[in-house]
């Protein structure tokens, strides 16, 4: 018994040294009830207006009917190397079918939706909400960097959504996403906003996601996520998921994006964004202790004649801001760059040698840029592209895989029906190493069959050039 009250003592003097205070939330709170015989509590006045700005879209494609035999058995490498003889399969074709959601904009029928929803459809029809009248839609434009599209249909006096400053939402904000959920027509989930400015999720080139709980399901792609006032400040774009199933994990677009992307679509049928030439990553924690800056967007290759050599930036400059706007990481600055036009002149801010300095860049058209550096083969339809840094931070590409990219394949070309396929990285053809486009040249212009490897997903595929 002893030794227990010596305990609690020394235990209590510890307690007082250490002037733990508590802090307490008031105990006076006030419950509030909401909901008795004469009180509903509703959010119907909020979203009924918004509804009828929200679509049901549905899309026809022809794909390519293709099982694994059909694989083996048009692989010539692998009739050779097996010396079978496969039956002959004509390709077939056949139709597929999907459901997805959109947003009216216009009074005069543009419509936003997910790029995914819509591209490569060879017919999208658009259904009105609580009617069941329906409009061929024809593509504006399509953006498959940031998952976003805009179709139009012949119609008027249609009720457009009325946007939200998406700058503005805090995570715990009410929200509610409404679209054409498993088919089933106009449906509305409700939920909160988990978190805002979400990165490196894997979906879209650019990404800048506001997360929310509110359930969003097989259909509800392209449809509207607002807030309690029926504000649109999102185009619900996906779910987090391994089963397939809401797991309160859901992403969409923030209507700051949609609104500057959609309107380029309508006035130019394209994006053309802004291109500095840099390859960038976030500052580690290690470089952290370098730099006296602890926020931007850290150099690690500057492209040749790009904007960003011109003006004499430099691998290990770290840059920290664009006009007036601070550079908090890497993504900060890709997605600032994106909404800035090609040829505008923007004033750069970054830190070298403890300094912050300041210069002034020219911004090139990414795309064309881009394009220029990709050569045609002699392969018809063939695209390929030197691996360089930004290419290789641009599609993850390890730093120990040698060869050329391809970077574009047009659809029915030889290259198509070869099997090549955007992204593959040719590393061998017949048994000579491929590290360079001259490589490539060298070895096609010799008239026998050759076998060309190619590193697909981290594994090598054969591809057989007659």
């Amino acid at each position: 018994m002893k030794k227990m009250i010596l305990f609690s003592t020394i235990s209590a003097m510890a307690l007082v040294a250490n002037e733990i205070t508590i802090k307490n939330m008031p105990s006076s709170a006030k419950r509030v009830y909401p909901s008795n015989e004469n009180i509903i509590l509703s959010y119907n006045n909020s979203i009924k207006e918004i509804k009828k700005s929200v679509v049901n879209i549905s899309t026809t494609k022809t794909v390519n009917k293709n099982n694994q035999f059909d694989q083996m058995s048009n692989n010539q490498f692998l009739r050779d190397f097996f010396g079978q003889t496969y039956p002959e399969i004509n390709q077939q074709k056949r139709k597929t079918s999907s459901l997805g959601s959109g947003v009216i904009i216009s009074q005069n029928g543009y419509i936003v939706t997910n790029n995914h929803v819509v591209e490569g459809a060879d017919e999208i029809i658009v259904t009105l909400e609580d009617t069941d009248k329906e409009y061929i839609a024809k593509i504006v434009g399509l953006d498959s960097k940031t998952d976003l599209a805009v179709i139009k249909i012949e119609a008027s006096k249609l009720k457009a959504a009325k946007f939200g400053n998406s700058e503005t939402i805090k995570e715990g904000d009410l929200v509610f996403a409404i679209g054409n959920a498993f088919g089933v027509g106009g449906s509305i989930t409700q939920g909160i906003i988990s978190a805002l400015n979400k990165n490196k999720i894997g979906l879209n080139q650019y990404e800048n996601f506001i997360q929310t709980d509110a359930s969003i399901n097989l259909g509800n792609s392209g449809g509207a996520l607002v807030d309690s006032r029926g504000a649109l400040i999102g185009i619900n774009s996906a779910i987090l998921s391994k089963s397939g199933g809401n797991n309160g994990i859901g992403f969409a677009i923030p209507s700051k994006m949609v609104a500057n992307i959609a309107v380029s679509l309508i006035e130019n049928g394209r994006i053309d964004r802004g291109y500095l030439g840099v390859s960038i990553s976030d500052l580690t924690k290690e470089l952290k202790e370098i730099y006296k800056s602890q926020t931007g967007a850290f150099i690690l290759n500057v492209e040749k004649n790009s904007p960003a050599s011109k003006a004499n930036l430099k691998l290990g400059d770290l840059i920290v801001g664009i006009d007036d706007k601070t550079i908090k990481n890497a993504n900060d600055l890709k997605n600032i760059l994106a909404n800035k036009t090609p040829g505008k002149t923007i004033e750069i801010k970054f830190e070298r040698n403890k300094e912050i300095k300041s210069t002034n860049i020219v911004l090139a058209n990414m795309d064309q840029s881009l394009n220029q550096s990709a050569k045609i083969t002699h392969i018809e339809g063939l695209k390929l592209q030197e691996l360089t840094t930004n290419m290789r931070t641009k599609y993850k590409i390890p730093n120990q895989i040698r060869g050329v990219l391809v970077a574009g394949v047009k659809i029915d070309s030889y290259a198509h029906k070869l099997g090549f396929l955007v992204g593959d990285i040719i590393i061998q053809i017949n048994q000579a190493s491929i590290e360079s486009f001259n490589d490539v040249e060298k070895t096609l212009k010799e008239k026998n069959k050759k076998i060309v490897f190619v590193n697909r997903n981290g594994n090598h595929v054969p591809i057989v050039i007659k």
